[in-house]
């Protein structure tokens, strides 16, 4: 994801690319080469030192990290005073229209389930994506049947209870990128919801527009959908 984001920056007229940095190189190259924004697709504990880093040196910071707990995001809403930060879980513009989709068909079905399939190397399960998926579902109706199942065969074959007990299945399949289904039922109908993720260069608009214009939304925003105007 990195090398195809400085690919991104490099081609788009617009944008600038100034540091590269990897592991066990100096956040310090952000100040001296002076970035405006940092593009952070990395792991738990190096995202939250970029960040922290961005903030106090008054740096946008876009995020495509996953996994940060909700001291986490409070910790960040305080630092980000004098610049913002975008944190979504997923950029390509299609996996936020399939949320928002799942999101508005949510108070209209009595059941949902949710399947998202990953690459061999991806190491947690859910995804980001399908984790702030169920969160928005939730949100949108807490008000859905009760699971039927009273003996599994084999544990676990029902997916993890996300929340308002919605189901969540990890799929993790060699030659998979990234893909999710959204299943709804009702009364004699089903809607599913899928979006396709077939090369990582699919990510690149959406941090395009993150990077474009995360100085137009002060402080910390999650999820891509408010820079469309979703």
């Amino acid at each position: 994801m990195g090398e195809e984001v400085c690919r991104a920056i490099n081609a788009d007229p617009g944008t600038e690319l100034v540091a590269r940095i990897d592991l066990d190189d100096s956040l310090d190259q952000l100040t001296e080469q002076r970035a405006d924004v940092v593009v952070d697709f990395t792991v738990l504990d190096a995202a939250r030192e970029t960040l922290h880093f961005a903030a106090a040196n008054g740096i946008h910071a876009v995020v495509g990290t996953t996994g940060f707990s909700d001291e986490d995001l409070e910790s960040f809403r305080a630092a980000f005073t004098a610049s913002n930060a975008l944190i979504a879980p997923n950029f390509a513009i299609g996996a936020v229209l399939m949320i928002r989709m799942a999101e508005l068909a949510a108070p209209h079905f009595e059941t949902a389930e949710i399947i998202e399939f990953h690459h061999n190397a991806k190491v947690d399960a859910p995804s980001g994506t399908a984790t702030h998926t169920a969160e928005r579902m939730a949100a949108a109706s807490g008000e859905w049947a009760d699971d039927p199942t009273t003996h599994e065969v084999y544990p676990g074959a029902r997916g993890g209870i996300g929340p308002a007990g919605i189901r969540v299945h990890g799929v993790r399949m060699v030659g998979a990128v990234a893909n999710q289904e959204v299943i709804l039922g009702t009364t004699g109908q089903t809607l599913t919801i899928r979006h396709d993720t077939v090369d990582r260069t699919s990510f690149m608009p959406g941090v395009l527009v993150g990077v474009k214009r995360i100085a137009e939304f002060p402080g910390v925003t999650i999820g891509l959908d408010t820079y469309l105007g979703l």
